[in-house]
């Protein structure tokens, strides 16, 4: 071990730069996320030649225009685009304030690996799936990645590792332990509440619980995410034990800008999964394999699952943690959350 960054810390680096607005190497090219560019830094982008617009399928499929590539379409970026318009083909909330973008011209065939590796990266940063990318190599100075290994790193499940735990009394359960664990990839801790004194030879009562700040801590109508906290905590409060992992995916994964951005749209008439699509993230970005990894390192192999989603247990199962049962978490649905429900039930498998 040196004093040099790993791939791993390299990558944090290049996140925590395209969130600040800063441009990163991908392998032959220069790229920058649309969400956070600046015009100085546009512009300077385009000083350094052909430019082309990265976007995934899903927005590309909004924006009726053909995927030749794949998982992406690649659009070519004028020579003197504007930020205004850039951000409007990259953010679907404004589409009803400019619906005309077009026409487009975007490129097809050569390799796009690096395109791939770009918009995985700007997902991981929980911004908008869309990137500028010039094929120059990147000024000195800035982060340089690998295409290939961004592409593996970033597919990687992260090492999870203790980082405090003590005594949390709880309305509840006054017997629980709140348990911090940080990832090594730089990203955001996650939680685990252990309430009583579980027996690691049984399968306790857990449930996965992605974070949400909307419902868990504003009291929001629009979901059940809040109600099922409580009563997950309440049951296991009852059993005087159980494990509730929080994890910080909020809103699917995409974050909690990218969740307002698709409660816009749901405004708008959209549902909740056309919302992400329209977005240009999948139905769900969430990676359950974090779940997977806390109980590992907390001593569980085997659980009784508290959920209505069937991808968290075959996500445990597949991890090397055994469902032994699912117990449901079903809630009585509400004024403004009944399209949701029904949504989560017809396109995202839940049981409800």
């Amino acid at each position: 071990m040196t004093l040099l960054p790993t791939l791993t810390e390299q990558i944090s680096r290049a996140r925590a730069d395209l969130r600040m607005g800063l441009a990163v190497g991908m392998g032959d090219y220069t790229a920058a996320a649309v969400e956070t560019l600046r015009p100085e830094r546009l512009a300077a982008l385009l000083d350094l030649g052909h430019a082309v617009m990265a976007i995934t399928a899903r927005r590309a499929e909004t924006l009726k225009i053909p995927v030749y590539d794949g998982t992406l379409s690649r659009i070519i970026v004028p020579r003197d685009a504007e930020l205004g318009w850039l951000r409007a083909v990259a953010d679907p909330s404004a589409d009803l304030m400019t619906p005309l973008k077009g026409p487009f011209r975007t490129e097809r065939g050569g390799e796009t690996e690096a395109h791939l590796a770009a918009i995985a990266l700007a997902k991981s940063a929980q911004l908008l799936p869309a990137v500028v990318m010039v094929r120059a190599k990147a000024p000195a100075g800035l982060a340089q990645l690998s295409p290939a290994a961004c592409l593996a790193a970033l597919a990687q499940e992260s090492m999870l590792h203790p980082a405090a735990a003590a005594r949390l009394p709880l309305l509840a359960a006054e017997e629980s332990r709140l348990h911090v664990f940080r990832p090594e990839d730089g990203g955001t801790e996650h939680y685990a509440v252990e309430i009583g004194a579980p027996d690691r030879n049984l399968a306790p009562l857990v449930r996965l619980h992605s974070a949400c700040f909307t419902g868990d801590v504003l009291g929001s109508l629009k979901c059940d995410c809040g109600p099922q906290l409580h009563a997950a905590l309440a049951a296991m409060g009852a059993a005087k034990s159980g494990v509730l992992l929080y994890l910080n995916q909020e809103g699917r994964g995409i974050g909690l800008a990218n969740k307002m951005r698709a409660y816009a749209l749901q405004n708008q008439g959209f549902d909740t999964v056309d919302a992400n699509h329209r977005l240009g993230f999948e139905d769900d970005e969430r990676d359950f394999r974090i779940g997977a990894g806390i109980l590992r390192q907390m001593g569980f192999d085997r659980v009784r699952l508290m959920t209505n989603n069937p991808r968290k247990m075959d996500m445990l199962r597949s991890h090397g943690i055994e469902v032994v049962e699912r117990v449901p978490l079903i809630l009585p649905p509400g004024r403004f959350n009944s399209a949701y429900l029904a949504t989560k039930a017809a396109k995202s498998g839940h049981l409800l």
